[in-house]
């Protein structure tokens, strides 16, 4: 009896591992399916490595441009730095003139529409100013009234320590003739108002010269004014001795 039950087990014991290898085949089979998406997925980087060399190359191209202009505006803030600089010194230096500066020098840097550094001339310009806004008088000579050529004698002598002849035409004629463009200050410029050679004056800087006026006294006036421009007949030059060049 126990004979016979033998071949029965091992059959039922054979029956039973055929069936429970189906389960096991079944699974295998069910796992292709990720294989696959595995796969597809595999595939995409070569997409994606497209992308990345197409942004590397537009970030190239914005970096170079980006440092191009930054270099541009750090040019130009340099530029506007050293300018900036060159301005602060310049109102400072001017700022430094004007402190210095005397009154003489400070009144004439207005009559004659100039920077005060450039007024370096004190002495001529002293000499000239204790004349200023003396009255006109034909003939006369002193603080009480002034003829042109005697104000421009009377300068001449006491800033160069040089004798200039009486009238206008004589000094005209002791003059080295020169060009209106050679004007240095403390030359003579000579007039036509009255017939012939008949008014003189002292020219200072910037076209303007200071004289004894008929009709405002000793003043500055400007060569370019339109009465003076008609009337000018020439300028001159007189030695001086060289401590007062």
């Amino acid at each position: 009896m126990v004979k016979l039950l033998i071949p029965v087990l091992l059959l039922l014991a054979t029956l039973t591992g055929c069936s429970g290898l189906k389960p096991i085949s079944s699974t295998g089979s069910n796992k292709r399916a990720p294989v696959e998406t595995h796969n597809t997925a595999a595939k995409k980087p070569a997409t994606s490595k497209k992308e990345p060399k197409f942004l590397d190359d537009i970030s190239a191209t914005g970096s170079a441009e980006n440092k191009k202009e930054a270099a541009t505006k750090n040019k130009n803030a340099a530029k506007d730095e050293v300018a900036d600089t060159r301005r602060e010194n310049n109102y400072s230096n001017k700022t430094s003139s004007v402190e210095k500066a005397s009154a003489i020098q400070l009144k004439y840097s207005i009559l004659l529409n100039m920077e005060v550094e450039m007024l370096a001339n004190d002495k001529l310009l002293e000499h000239v100013d204790e004349w200023y806004g003396t009255r006109y008088k034909m003939g006369g000579t002193t603080k009480s009234g002034i003829d042109c050529s005697a104000f421009t004698q009377a300068v001449y002598l006491s800033a160069f320590a040089v004798a200039l002849p009486r009238t206008a035409k004589e000094q005209y004629y002791s003059a080295h003739i020169i060009s209106a463009t050679q004007l240095k200050e403390g030359d003579l410029v000579f007039f036509n108002t009255r017939g012939g050679i008949s008014h003189v004056g002292i020219y200072l800087q910037n076209n303007k010269f200071i004289h004894a006026s008929t009709s405002l006294g000793v003043t500055v006036s400007d060569m370019y004014d339109p009465y003076y421009v008609k009337h000018f007949i020439g300028a001159g030059r007189i030695d001086k001795p060289a401590q007062n060049e």
